[in-house]
């Protein structure tokens, strides 16, 4: 993300990087938190979330000035299967001053499979202040 409030650009994408949809962990999170989902129908939509917030906290640690207040419209497309590749990205927007120097951010974000395809996508919201 830019340094400050006022030089994020309302269509600016940023990438929140990427992950591999590892098999030991969809077998380790079945066990601990959805006994009895088939792998063979891929990541359930509580990992899908999971790696989401893994990609963005990653992405985010690099912008310390920023603090998530909401995420909403969660929105699950598909769930990927072990193996497959998925790339996070964030779209701001818009953006609405609440002070000197900082002020809220409404993004989309998203995961996109190997292909592209949307996985999953939210809304959120973030204060940005330097």
């Amino acid at each position: 993300m830019p340094a400050s409030f006022d030089d994020i650009q309302i269509g600016q994408v940023v990438t929140l990087g990427a992950t591999v949809v590892d098999e030991k962990a969809l077998d380790v999170f079945i066990a601990a938190f959805q006994p009895g989902w088939d792998p063979s129908m891929g990541a359930p939509d509580a990992m899908v979330f999971a790696i989401w917030t893994r990609l963005d906290s990653e992405a985010s640690a690099d912008w310390p000035q920023t603090k998530r207040v909401g995420v909403d419209a969660l929105r699950w497309l598909r769930n990927p299967p072990a193996g497959e590749l998925l790339r996070g990205r964030m779209t701001v927007m818009g953006k609405d001053p609440v002070g000197e120097g900082k002020g809220i951010v409404i993004a989309q974000q998203d995961l996109l499979d190997e292909a592209g395809r949307l996985v999953f996508s939210c809304l959120t919201r973030s204060i940005f202040a330097r």
